[in-house]
C-alpha cells in the first residue's frame, strides 16, 4: 500500500475487534488548505512585485535610484514599527542576525540591483533577477535540507526559458565583454545571491520569532543603512517630489515591501522553497505587460511563447501538491 493511502477498512468501518490507524483526515484538509491559500497569495504577489518595474521607472523620472530606494524603505519603517508594537523583542543575537539580514538583503541586494540596471539593458537585467527563485532552490537545499524534486527543478527550467523570451533577451548579451556590461551583470548577479541568501537565512528567525517581527526588524535595519547612501546621492542629484513620484514611493513601500516580505516569509513556512520560486516567475510577465500599457513596448509572438512556458513550468511543479499536503506529517502552520 502506498504511503498516506487509507485502508479500506478505515473508508467502510473497521470490522469489530480489529485495530486500525487512520490519518486525521481534518488535519489534512487543513493543511491542504494552507497550501493552496499560500499558493494563492503568492500568484497576488507575482502580481504586486511584478509592477514594480515599470513604476520604478516612472518614479526614476522625478528621484536619483539610491533616494529612491531609501524612501522606499523609510516610508515602510512606520509600518513595521506599528507591527512590533506589544511585540517582545528577539534576544540581542537574534536582534543583530536581523539586522544583518537587512544589510544583506536592502542595502546589499536592492541598491546592487538598482546600480546594475542603469548599466545593462532591462531584458538582461530581467533574465539575470530570475535568477533569484533558483538560488532560492539552491540556497534552501543546502541550509535547509528541502528536497529538489524532479518534476520542480523540470518546472524551473522550462519558466527561466520562458522569462528569457519574455524579456526578449538576446543570450549572446549574457557573455558581452564591454567593461560596462560586465559590471552591470556583475551587479545584478551579487544582487540575485545577496537577495536569495537573504530570503533563505531568514526562515530560522521566522520560525523562532515569526514573520512580522523578522520582516520589521530587518528592514528597519536596512533603512538606516540606507539613509546616509542617499544622503551622499542627494549632494551629487537633484530630486523633485511629484505625485507620481509621491504614488510610486508608497506603492514600493507598502505594497512591494511591507505587504510583499509579510506574505513571500508566510509561504517559504508553509511551501517548499521550490514551489515558492516558480511562482515567482509570473513577475517578468506582469513587469512586461505593465510596461507596454505605461510606455508603449510592443508585445510580440515571444511574449506570449514565453509566458506559455512560464505557466507551463508553473504547473510542472505545482502538480501533486495537494497529494503532497495528504502525504505529508509536518505540523499545522499556525
Amino acid at each position: 500500500m502506498s504511503p498516506g493511502r487509507r485502508p479500506f477498512a478505515a473508508i467502510t468501518g473497521p470490522a469489530r475487534g480489529s485495530i486500525t490507524h487512520t490519518p486525521d483526515v481534518d488535519a489534512i484538509t487543513k493543511r491542504g488548505r494552507f497550501q493552496a491559500g499560500s499558493i494563492g497569495m503568492l500568484l497576488v504577489l507575482a502580481i504586486i512585485w511584478g509592477g514594480s518595474v515599470p513604476l520604478t521607472k516612472l518614479g526614476l523620472r522625478d528621484l536619483p535610484p539610491l533616494t529612491l530606494t531609501a524612501l522606499r524603505y523609510l516610508v515602510a519603517a512606520p509600518f513595521f514599527a506599528v507591527f512590533l508594537w506589544g511585540r517582545p523583542l528577539p534576544p540581542p543575537p537574534a536582534l543583530a542576525a536581523a539586522g544583518g539580514l537587512g544589510i544583506l538583503g536592502i542595502a546589499i541586494g536592492q541598491v546592487a540591483q538598482t546600480l546594475g540596471v542603469r548599466e545593462i539593458s532591462a531584458s538582461v537585467a530581467t533574465v539575470i533577477s530570475a535568477l533569484i527563485p533558483i538560488f532560492v532552490v539552491v540556497f534552501a537545499r543546502i541550509r535547509l535540507r528541502q528536497p529538489i524534486r524532479g518534476r520542480e527543478a523540470c518546472g524551473l527550467a522550462v519558466a527561466f526559458t520562458g522569462v528569457m523570451l519574455v524579456a526578449g533577451a538576446d543570450p549572446r548579451e549574457l557573455f558581452a565583454s564591454e567593461a560596462t556590461m560586465i559590471r552591470g551583470e556583475a551587479l545584478m548577479l551579487l544582487s540575485a545571491v545577496a537577495v536569495a541568501l537573504y530570503y533563505v537565512l531568514s526562515l530560522s528567525l521566522v520560525a523562532a520569532h515569526s514573520v512580522v517581527t523578522v520582516a520589521a526588524l530587518s528592514s528597519l535595519a536596512g533603512a538606516a543603512a540606507l539613509v546616509p547612501v542617499s544622503a551622499w546621492e542627494l549632494g551629487h542629484a537633484a530630486a523633485r517630489i511629484t505625485e507620481v513620484g509621491v504614488f510610486v514611493v508608497f506603492y514600493l513601500a507598502v505594497l512591494v515591501t511591507v505587504v510583499g516580505l509579510v506574505i513571500w516569509f508566510s509561504a517559504l513556512n508553509r511551501l517548499s522553497a521550490s514551489i515558492a520560486a516558480i511562482l515567482q516567475y509570473l513577475q517578468p510577465i506582469v513587469g512586461v505587460a505593465a510596461s507596454a500599457v505605461l510606455f508603449g513596448d510592443p508585445l510580440g509572438v515571444r511574449f506570449g511563447a514565453g509566458a506559455g512556458l512560464v505557466a507551463l513550468g508553473i504547473a510542472l511543479s505545482t502538480t501533486g501538491q495537494a497529494r503532497d499536503a495528504q502525504e505529508s506529517r509536518l505540523p499545522i502552520p499556525k
